[in-house]
């Protein structure tokens, strides 16, 4: 028996395997399983290439838990080493096997998995002892076994070991017990080894007898060893891509779209991405694309290793051209990583074209769902928006699709405004916001649907990418002013006029829900009498908010109403008229009051026109300040009359309710109000 030192170069190499090579402590078993199935690949390498004369039938690599020796053993009957080779490519840390085997066999070695030859030492995370017993596929070779405790001593002797191969002996530490344990190690291999290319056994088939799960004499395979991706697109048919999702996914909804991955050049690159259906927001979810390195899984955190819209797709991504180290910083930064996400950006929207320019009835059907990711990819990704601006659709009310550019032209002649800018109109709720849709279609205007998640942030995208175009919501402002093509009337109301309604209107303004302010403006009499909208730059700003905690100011502010009081309807005329009927001769000497103090003030203000601050004499000062005080406590009493009055005016409780009711803002007591006011008014 010999006994040695492993060349590295520190004792503290050891320590640092066991806590930092890797990122996720259980990958140990992918790495010992990897090496397995590299061992029976290169097997059939040296087949084909005439070096082996054996039979290479039965390659398989077998995992089994020992619970009373406390050890987890992976085996294969591969290649398997002579003593030399596991003093070469075992005790030399990071002289990597697989590197010389595929610079001697680089035409047709391609399966070989291994590039760093440190995977082994990661069996030293969780033991306390390793063993490889292990017989070189030589003719005549002897078996040899290498022992070593997880720090630089090792043993290395001869044994028996009748058939050619490697078992890796773990003896696993108290901390990791849990390794042995059949659920855990079911789930780690369905996790890291569902895909590899030779036939992963462990333990034996179950099936269900007497009420409950019994053993079978069947060997239970855990992988796919050619899944849907290795294969060739010409040899696979529609529902084998269905079938290959569901077995990813089980529990999911099926697809929208899938795109075959299959580069040779200038990297190697295969794979499948799915479109997933998304139905709300909870199932927009990430790390759902797997990685693969020669069908070896790396990792399902793909952010940063394909563009961020990616990360919304679902299926499986494989290229030997990703290394297996398993941090992500190391993954970002690597060259070939980064051109594979500039080709799969591309073979994306490429593909997409395809199915829009091949089968647009297909397309136009399926885009609801597929909205999402393309606004993300644009919202994310330049170049990706460059080329998918020919592609997105906007969807009208009418349930008709446009491409940006046919939407242009579908409106411009009749909606661009007296600044020349193109007023593209949209409603979040075609239901709640049916009555201003209507006006806006009698208007001749087309108004689309933007109902979507990512819908504020993407319109806020299309402005800043044409200045020339902007976006109303159909209920931000009453629908002469939207597309304003002259200037607006004036409201026809006096001075005191406006100021009397406006006191009589405010006084049965909803006190919760949102803030509201009144305006007045003559919009023709056949237009509502009272129409409530919402300003679009701070329902914006809210619903940005809501998605981005950064902008918290204007998530914590209340919602802005504006309620806007057409004085070209008969009914606020009449309003009006009998306000002014009632309230005349008690408000006729406070407003003559008012016009009087107003008159003396302004006598003050000429006659110290042209004084500064300090020539104006302080008794100057303290009348005009008498005199404002005055003015502003009979404006206040006239408001307090008007106010008590409106407060009691059914009929303007009525217009606003009715306005508020086609917003879909009255609710609860408010509600319950409207209708019995509604009974009451029937019956007079």
């Amino acid at each position: 028996m010999a006994t040695g030192k492993i060349g590295v170069s520190t004792n503290d190499l050891f320590p640092i395997i066991k806590k930092f090579l890797y990122s996720d402590h259980d990958i140990f078993l992918r790495e010992i399983v990897s090496n397995a199935v590299d061992a029976t690949q290169k097997l059939k390498v040296l087949a084909t290439s005439g070096e082996f004369k054996g039979d290479t039938d039965g390659l398989r690599v077998r995992v089994k838990a020992d619970k009373a020796a406390g050890t987890l053993t992976v085996s294969d009957n591969g290649i398997g080493m002579t003593r030399e080779e596991v003093e070469k490519y075992i005790n030399q840390i990071a002289f990597s096997g697989a590197e010389e085997f595929l610079a001697k066999h680089k035409d047709d070695a391609a399966t070989i998995i291994g590039h760093f030859g440190l995977g082994f030492y990661s069996s030293f995370m969780v033991s306390d002892r390793v063993e490889i017993v292990t017989r070189s596929y030589r003719e005549g070779s002897q078996a040899v076994k290498w022992s070593c405790k997880g720090d630089p001593e090792y043993t290395l002797e001869d044994v028996e070991k009748p058939e050619r191969g490697t078992d890796i002996v773990m003896y696993l530490n108290e901390e990791e017990k849990e390794f042995l344990e059949e659920s855990k190690i079911n789930a780690l291999l369905n996790k890291y080894c569902k895909f590899l290319p030779v036939e992963i056994v462990f333990g034996k088939k179950k099936e269900w007898k007497d009420g409950k799960q019994a053993e079978t004499d069947e060997e239970q395979v855990i992988n796919d060893t050619n899944p849907a991706w290795t294969r060739k697109p010409s040899d696979l048919k529609e529902e084998d891509y269905l079938n290959f999702y569901r077995q990813l996914y089980p529990m999911g909804e099926d697809p929208l779209f899938h795109i075959h991955l299959n580069v040779d050049y200038p990297f190697t690159l295969t794979g499948i991405l799915y479109f997933p259906k998304i139905t709300n927001r909870m199932e927009i979810q990430r790390n759902k694309i797997q990685l693969y390195s020669n069908q070896v899984y790396v990792t399902d955190s793909v952010e940063g290793i394909v563009p961020e819209y990616l990360t919304l797709l679902h299926g499986v991504i494989d290229s030997p051209d990703i290394p297996l180290n398993v941090s992500r910083s190391y993954l970002q930064s690597d060259r070939n990583v980064k051109k594979i996400s500039g080709h799969i950006t591309k073979k994306v929207a490429d593909s997409l074209g395809e199915i829009f320019k091949n089968n647009r009835e297909e397309y136009e059907k399926k885009w609801d769902d597929l909205k999402v990711f393309l606004q993300y990819g644009m919202l994310t990704d330049e170049k990706f928006d460059e080329r998918a601006r020919e592609i997105f659709l906007l969807k009208n009310t009418e349930n008709k699709y446009f491409t940006l550019e046919e939407y242009d032209n579908l409106v411009k002649a009749e909606q661009t405004d007296k600044e020349n800018q193109v007023v593209n109109l949209y409603a979040t709720d075609a239901v709640e916001q049916y009555s201003y849709i209507e006006r806006a279609q009698a208007k001749g205007y087309d108004v689309l649907l933007m109902d979507g998640q990512l819908d504020t942030h993407f319109i806020n995208h299309l402005e800043q990418k044409n200045a020339d175009h902007k976006y109303l919501r159909v209920d931000s402002d009453v629908v002469e002013n939207l597309i304003r093509k002259e200037e607006s009337r004036p409201s026809g109301l006096g001075e005191a006029e406006q100021e009397e309604l406006q006191a009589v209107f405010s006084s049965q303004l909803p006190k919760e829900g949102g803030m509201y302010v009144v305006n007045f403006e003559a919009l023709g009499a056949e237009h509502d009498p009272v129409t409530v909208t919402r300003s679009e730059f701070m329902r914006r700003m809210k619903e940005m908010a809501a998605m981005n905690p950064g902008m918290g100011f204007y998530g914590a502010m209340g919602d802005q109403y504006t309620l806007v009081v057409n004085t070209d309807h008969a009914l606020v005329k009449k309003v009006l008229a009998e306000e002014q009927q009632e309230m005349g001769p008690k408000l006729e000497p406070i407003q003559f009051e008012i016009r009087s103090t107003e008159s003396k003030k302004a006598e003050l203000d000429a006659l110290n026109k042209d004084k500064k601050e300090e020539e104006v004499p302080q008794v100057d000062k303290d009348r005009l300040k008498e005199y404002e005080e005055q003015i502003r406590n009979m404006r206040q009493q006239r408001d307090q009359l008007l106010t008590t009055y409106g407060e009691n005016q059914q009929v303007v409780g009525q217009l606003i309710d009715l306005a508020l009711l086609a917003n879909g803002l009255l609710k609860g007591e408010a509600l319950n109000r409207f209708v019995k006011r509604s009974v009451d008014l029937i019956e007079k």
